[in-house]
């Protein structure tokens, strides 16, 4: 079969106590074509033939419907990585450093800003807008001048940019750091809740990637440092800004990446459609029971919906296509497609280019005619995707006395 059946051993809890506890049938999931689940992974050539399949075929699509679709890969900018650039806005320049802090399902787009003058802003999701940098590394841990001041390096220029943006706000403490954030996204609520306020924002909405607890406050005030010294450098002219179009600075989510997010936007529609399930059982007076309370298609349709029709989370569309068959090499091809998702109504001369770091993985020469040229591009035939594995890498780097600032 095309479609996988997921099990989930789920449980009532009444009162504190476990009742009703049983392994539910929640949906099935389509399986991509000679993966470790499908029955034809491992398959000697005289057995597919045997089995009525092409030997030479290589999968990596999945059947939808009866029709054979492929998930087409997604090019983007790295997560959870600084980029720092020159910028204009209404006539001023700008220095800016970005980073897409990415969390499970949840990305926050974090910004550093430094004018003209050397005054530094940040801004992050639900945050005020144009918060000053040194009123957030306060209300992070880093409370004196000394505690700020320690945590950077002794360059005169990050000192001269410090010092200006300290000024009038040396005597804040954490606790006055927090009010002031509290006073411009609570205004008006009581004290007790205002606090709360900030701390939340601080702890879910700025670089989640980190953490989100309160013991990673410090580690995020850190980094926030880290990424002022990169700005103030680019600012002064000691290091370059950093190139968008280099590949160190792209991520390409290929067909497992794609599936995650579906999975994780259909799950979470299915965990909304038990929770309405149990409040209507219990607005009716009717006995609970897991096998009534859980609809088998809540997670299947949404997740045959994207497969079929192409339309992904997040708005974004043709993900999911109808496999190109003309010819091999057109199978081929189309199995390795590389999208961007720049606009093609724009010129974006530089991302359409061929860059130097596109050897060994981006063929040179395989894209479309036209306005999708240079932004619709394919794997290089010898590229290779190896499995990320990261199990044990910061305990090595641990036991090599590698740590961050301050611990």
């Amino acid at each position: 079969s095309d479609l996988a059946s997921v099990f989930v051993d789920m449980g009532l809890i009444v009162d504190g106590l476990e009742k009703d506890r049983a392994e539910v049938y929640i949906g099935r999931l389509p399986v991509m074509l000679k993966s470790d689940f499908c029955h034809l992974k491992g398959m000697t050539p005289d057995e597919l033939i045997k089995a009525g399949e092409d030997p030479d075929e290589q999968g990596g699509y999945f059947i939808i419907n009866g029709s054979e679709r492929v998930l087409v890969s997604i090019e983007d900018l790295a997560p959870n990585r600084v980029i720092v650039s020159n910028e204009k806005r209404s006539g001023k320049e700008l220095v800016m450093g970005r980073i897409f802090s990415t969390q499970g399902g949840f990305k926050a787009k974090i910004g550093m800003e430094r004018n003209n003058q050397g005054f530094v802003y940040v801004n992050f999701p639900a945050s005020p807008r144009n918060l000053n940098l040194f009123v957030v590394l306060k209300a992070l841990g880093l409370e004196t001048t000394n505690d700020i001041m320690g945590a950077l390096n002794d360059d005169e220029d990050v000192m001269n940019d410090v010092l200006l943006n300290l000024e009038g706000i040396e005597s804040m403490n954490t606790a006055d750091a927090l009010d002031y954030i509290g006073k411009r996204v609570a205004a008006g609520q009581p004290e007790d809740y205002r606090m709360n306020r900030a701390e939340y924002i601080v702890d879910n909405y700025l670089l989640p990637h980190i953490g989100l607890d309160k013991n990673d406050r410090l580690k995020k005030a850190y980094f926030l440092i880290n990424m002022l010294e990169r700005v103030i450098d680019v600012a002064k002219k000691k290091r370059g800004e950093e190139d968008k179009d280099h590949y160190a600075n792209k991520r390409i989510k290929i067909s497992g990446n794609l599936m995650e997010e579906l999975f994780r936007n259909a799950m979470h529609f299915f965990i909304k459609d038990i929770k309405y399930q149990v409040e209507r059982a219990h607005a009716r007076s009717r006995k609970l029971q897991i096998k009534t309370l859980v609809r088998p298609d809540a997670l299947s349709d949404r997740i045959r919906f994207s497969m079929s029709t192409g339309q992904w989370v997040g708005r974004r569309q043709g993900i999911s296509q109808l496999l190109g068959r003309m010819s091999y090499m057109e199978t081929v091809s189309h199995l390795r497609r590389v999208n961007s998702l720049l606009s093609k109504t724009h010129p974006h001369f530089e991302a359409r280019d061929l860059h130097p770091t596109h050897w060994g993985k981006i063929c040179p020469n395989e894209t479309p005619e036209g306005p999708r040229c240079g932004l619709v591009k394919n794997l290089a035939m010898g590229c290779i995707i190896s499995p990320k594995n990261i199990e044990g890498v910061e305990e090595e780097l641990n036991q090599l006395g590698v740590s961050i600032k301050g611990e």
